[in-house]
């Protein structure tokens, strides 16, 4: 059984869509052990205790810069014996050390058909108000493995959906997390836990 540790922000919409997946048993060989937020008053901290789930804050306004931020995170992570680190809305790009520390056990959900609308500045609302002012018909989510290069690690999975003509950033986001990122979050962290993704390159192999 793997111990999965949770980093989050905010609301943690993902965390609780991660944590409803585990209690229908669709989480195979893999638990939620801990939450990890970058602030104090993140909802997702309230999740996490109504579920028993440990938590911990590592509150980014504490730290001076990423650096020293990060070796703090890596090190709590490390002490959790985390086997898979989820990203779930959580705002702060690491530096290097924690992906050498987790090399190949790290993912992430963004909100968007990576390669496209990706990378530093694409998070949250910004990412949907760039999708609808380019045009383009399709959106969705992506789950991917966490590299040096933010949003550029290996693509797990993807979800897409049409984009409405009356669309707004708000319904679009609300879309692209209920229909996209909330199904294919859960089911690549199952997939790791199951030890059936191989990464090959910048590329993966699911089985």
């Amino acid at each position: 059984m793997l111990n999965i540790a949770v980093l989050v922000s905010g609301g943690g919409t993902n965390l609780q869509a991660l944590i409803d997946a585990q209690n229908r048993g669709e989480i195979k060989n893999g638990r939620i052990t801990c939450v990890v937020s970058s602030k104090a008053n993140a909802y997702a901290l309230e999740r996490a205790e109504k579920n028993g789930i440990s938590t911990r804050v590592i509150a980014r306004n504490e730290y001076g810069d990423i650096h020293s931020y990060t070796a703090a995170v890596t090190n709590a992570l490390l002490e959790e014996k985390a086997d898979l680190i989820v990203y779930a809305g959580f705002m702060t790009i690491l530096d290097k050390q924690i992906v050498d520390a987790f090399r190949g056990k790290m993912m992430n959900v963004h909100p968007a058909l990576i390669p496209s609308f990706c990378g530093k500045g694409f998070y949250g609302l910004h990412v949907h108000e760039a999708v609808l002012a380019s045009g383009v018909k399709l959106t969705g989510a992506t789950v991917h493995f966490v590299t040096e290069d933010c949003d550029a690690g290996p693509i797990i999975m993807q979800k897409a959906i049409d984009i409405n003509n009356d669309d707004t950033p708000e319904t679009l986001q609300k879309r692209v997390m209920e229909q996209c990122e909330w199904k294919i979050l859960p089911k690549a962290v199952s997939l790791f836990c199951e030890g059936r993704i191989k990464i090959v390159g910048n590329k993966t192999v699911v089985s």
